[in-house]
C-alpha cells in the first residue's frame, strides 16, 4: 500500500501562500509603476517649446517635493514617518543620497529626450535593470539558491535587453546631427547607471522595515537640494530666475509631471520591497513601452522616418520588454526568500532594529505593539498647501504650442488611472500600505 504523505504544517502553508501573494502584489506594483513613470515623462516634451532642460527638471522636482510630503501625510500621516525615523535614523542619510542620485539622473534624461527623443531615450536609460540585478545579488542575497531556471530567466532576459538597447542606440543615429545623437545616448545611459545605483538605498531601507512612504519623504530632501545646486551652478541665480518667470505659463504641466512621477515611484518602491530590486525594477521599467506609446502616438515622434528606423525602435523595445518579462517572472523560490530574510536580519543587526519588527514589515503587516498610524492637523495642512499650489498654477496654465494627438493621450491616461485604482486597492487590502 502506498505510504500516506505527512500532513503539512498549517502555519508553513499559510506563510507560503502569504509570500506568493506578496510577490504577485510586487509584480502588479511594478507594472503599475511602469505606466505612471512613463506618463510622467510626457511633459518633458516641452523642451521643444524652448524651455531649458535644467528648468524643466527643477520644476518637476519641486512638484515631486510637494507630492512626496503630501501623499504620505494623506495616506498614513506623518506620525508613521516619525516612528520609522526613531527606529532607523541612519537610513535618512541613505534616503537623501538616493535623492541626490535621482536628481542628477533625471536632469540627464531631459537632455537625452531633447537630443534623441522620448521613444528612444526611455529604453536606453532603463539599462538600470542590469545594475539592479547585480546589486541585488551582491548585497542583498537576491537570486541566491534560486535554481538554474531562475538564473537562466534573469541572465537570458538581461542578454535580450542588451540586444534591444543596441538596436535602439543604432536607431538614434538617424534622429539628428551625429554630435547631438551621441550626446543623447550617453546622457540616457548615464542616467541608467545613476538610477541603477540608487536602488541600493531602497533595498537597505525596506529590508529593515522602513515604510516606502517614509523613505520617500527624506528622499525628496536630497532630490530638491541637489537639483537646486545643479540649476544654480549651470545657470546662476539671475538667469535661472528669468527662465522660471518666462516659463510661468507651463509651470503647472511640469509640476504635474513631477506629481505623476511620484505616484509611479510609490508603486515602484513597493515593487522593490515585495519582489526585490532584481525583479521589481525590471518590471517598473516597462515604462519604456509606455514611453514608446506616448512618444509615437501622442507626440508623433518618428513621423516620416524610414521603415528601418521604425523596425529598429519597435523591435528593440519589444526585445527589451521580452527580457524584462523573463527577469520579472522568474519568481523567488522559498530557498531564495530564506536568503532575503538572512540579509534583512543582517541589516537589522547593523542598525539595531528588532527582528520581530523586520519580520512583520517583510510580511506586509504591523508589528506587535506598533502604534496605528494617524493623521493630524499638520498632515492636512501639508495636503492643503500642495493642493493650493497646484490650483494656483492651474489658473494661469495654457496649452503648450506643440503638436500632439489628444485622442491617444486620453486613452493612455485612462489606462494609467485604471492601473492606479486596481493596484492601489489591492495594496491597501493586502498590506495597508506597510
Amino acid at each position: 500500500m502506498p505510504r500516506a504523505s505527512a500532513p503539512q504544517n498549517p502555519s508553513a502553508v499559510q506563510e507560503t501562500a502569504r509570500s506568493r501573494k506578496l510577490q504577485l502584489l510586487g509584480i502588479l506594483c511594478g507594472l503599475t509603476a511602469g505606466g505612471w513613470l512613463g506618463a510622467a515623462e510626457a511633459p518633458t516634451k516641452l523642451v521643444t517649446a524652448g524651455v531649458s532642460p535644467i528648468v524643466i527638471s527643477l520644476i518637476m522636482v519641486i512638484g515631486v517635493f510637494l507630492a512626496r510630503w503630501s501623499l504620505p501625510a494623506l495616506i498614513l500621516g506623518t506620525s508613521s514617518v516619525r516612528a520609522d525615523v526613531r527606529r532607523a535614523p541612519h537610513l535618512i542619510i541613505w534616503a537623501v543620497l538616493a535623492g541626490c542620485l535621482w536628481a542628477v539622473a533625471n536632469t540627464m534624461t531631459i537632455f537625452a529626450i531633447r537630443d534623441i527623443g522620448l521613444s528612444i531615450a526611455f529604453p536606453l536609460w532603463n539599462s538600470n535593470s542590469l545594475l539592479g540585478i547585480l546589486w541585488g545579488f551582491l548585497f542583498f542575497n537576491e537570486l541566491r539558491q534560486a535554481g538554474w531556471r531562475r538564473w537562466a530567466g534573469v541572465l537570458g532576459g538581461a542578454l535580450v535587453m542588451c540586444v534591444g538597447a543596441t538596436l535602439l542606440a543604432v536607431a538614434s543615429s538617424t534622429q539628428g546631427p551625429v554630435a547631438h545623437s551621441l550626446r543623447g545616448v550617453w546622457a540616457a545611459l548615464g542616467a541608467g547607471v545613476l538610477w541603477g545605483t540608487m536602488y541600493i538605498p531602497y533595498r537597505k531601507a525596506y529590508l529593515t522595515g522602513m515604510n516606502p512612504l517614509s523613505f520617500l519623504t527624506f528622499f525628496t530632501v536630497g532630490e530638491l537640494g541637489m537639483m537646486l545646486t545643479l540649476a544654480v551652478s549651470y545657470l546662476s541665480f539671475v538667469p535661472l530666475w528669468h527662465e522660471l518667470t518666462s516659463a510661468r505659463d507651463v509651470l503647472f504641466w511640469l509640476m504635474l509631471g513631477g506629481f505623476v512621477w511620484v505616484i509611479g515611484d510609490v508603486f515602484q518602491q513597493y515593487a522593490a520591497k515585495y519582489a526585490g530590486i532584481s525583479r521589481g525594477i525590471p518590471l517598473s521599467n516597462s515604462n519604456q513601452l509606455w514611453g514608446l506609446l506616448w512618444g509615437i502616438l501622442v507626440f508623433g515622434e518618428l513621423h516620416g522616418r524610414s521603415v528601418s528606423t521604425y523596425t529598429q525602435v519597435i523591435g528593440g523595445s519589444l526585445l527589451m520588454m521580452l527580457g524584462v518579462g523573463a527577469i520579472a517572472f522568474s519568481s523567488a523560490t522559498s530557498n531564495e526568500q530564506t536568503q532575503w530574510k538572512e540579509a534583512a536580519l543582517r541589516e537589522g543587526r547593523r542598525y539595531g532594529i528588532a527582528a520581530d519588527f523586520i519580520e512583520a514589515r517583510m510580511d506586509g503587516r504591523q508589528a506587535a505593539g506598533e502604534q496605528k498610524p494617524s493623521r493630524s492637523a499638520f498632515d492636512w495642512l501639508l495636503v492643503s498647501i500642495a493642493t493650493g499650489v497646484f490650483v494656483f498654477l492651474a489658473a494661469a496654465v495654457r496649452v503648450p504650442q506643440i503638436s500632439l494627438h489628444w485622442g491617444p493621450a486620453a486613452i493612455l491616461s485612462a489606462a494609467t488611472l485604471l492601473l492606479f485604482l486596481v493596484c492601489g486597492l489591492t495594496l491597501w487590502r493586502t498590506t495597508r500600505f506597510h
